[in-house]
């Protein structure tokens, strides 16, 4: 062969390696970042169709085909929400769509939040789809979780709700029977009431195990948190309680009546649950905030006078009385 011959061949399989290059390891046409959804089942096939559609690669379907089944690996493709960063080329798209991370977006269920709060927030979360389900009060457990973009909203809370009957089947049958709970519905009544009693993790058993007395001998319960549920459907009152709403006769006032309110009055967390399940082992029967974010607790009414004595002339002291 020729020496000219050879020139123009040798150029033509370097222009051949140069554009080979580009099209897999060279930068992709789109700007970035820019998200790509792959569905549920996809392959090689279908997403390079797709990503040749959206702009996301160097040159055709077909090209980056042949070239990710030599270049590339054959693991297979993850579904889920991918961020293609800029400048991110067809080798680099193929290597993240199969070992990277979706991008992860998360709902947090805080613990004590009532069913009203979250199906506010579920309607206003981006990138969830459809109408927010009817949501019975308790029937979330309180964590974070993930979802993808264009999911339902009742999916999501179908997920949420079956964490809460694992956690609370699981936690029911290894309870150690010191409170008079029959059921677990009762018992997830209970702790949605000590879930709004204390925020301090130390004593939520000894709150439970405050009402659990109360319970074994038919006093009334007295939570406060039961009284407003029914006025703001758990929503912070805003204001002292009313003495009409102390005396207001319906299945949540426990002032009015004895033993639990007909439901739960928030999502306890598994930590509230825990608690009402293996309560601490107490003569208490009252408690009172005591100014420090925690409470005392008294065996007789009239420890409890004195610390409410106390809590008051704090009060009084802090110019909140």
């Amino acid at each position: 062969m020729k020496r000219g011959c050879l020139t123009v061949v040798g150029g033509a399989i370097l222009v051949a390696l140069v554009a080979m290059y580009m099209l897999w390891w060279g930068p992709g046409p789109k700007r970035g970042p820019h998200d790509v959804i792959v569905p549920e089942g996809s392959t090689l096939a279908s997403v390079s169709r797709q990503l040749a559609k959206e702009g996301a690669i160097p040159g055709t379907a077909k090209t980056y085909y042949v070239m990710a089944r030599v270049f590339g690996s054959n693991d297979p493709i993850q579904a889920g929400e991918f961020q293609i960063k800029q400048g991110m080329g067809g080798a680099a798209v193929l290597d993240l769509l199969q070992h990277g991370h979706p991008v992860q977006r998360l709902v947090t269920v805080l613990p004590g939040m009532p069913a009203i709060v979250l199906s506010e927030k579920l309607e206003t979360t981006a990138f969830l789809t459809g109408a927010t389900p009817d949501i019975a009060e308790g029937s979330v457990l309180p964590d974070s979780y993930g979802y993808q973009r264009g999911e339902t909203r009742a999916a999501l809370v179908k997920r949420m709700q079956s964490a809460m009957t694992r956690t609370l089947a699981a936690e029911w049958v290894k309870r150690d029977y010191a409170c008079p709970l029959a059921t677990k519905e009762q018992a997830l009544a209970l702790a949605s009431i000590v879930e709004k009693e204390t925020a301090k993790a130390s004593e939520r058993p000894i709150v439970a195990g405050v009402y659990c007395n109360r319970l074994r001998i038919n006093m009334p319960l007295q939570a406060d948190p039961t009284v407003i549920y029914p006025v703001t459907k758990g929503k912070p009152l805003g204001r002292r309680i009313l003495k009409s709403e102390l005396r207001a006769d319906n299945g949540y006032n426990t002032y009015r009546r004895t033993g639990l309110p007909d439901g739960p009055i928030a999502s306890p967390g598994e930590a509230a649950i825990k608690a009402v399940l293996h309560p601490a082992k107490t003569k208490a029967l009252y408690f009172v905030a005591d100014g420090t974010g925690g409470h005392a607790f008294a065996e007789t009414l009239a420890e409890q006078n004195a610390n409410v004595a106390k809590w008051y002339a704090l009060r009084r002291a802090r110019g909140e009385m």
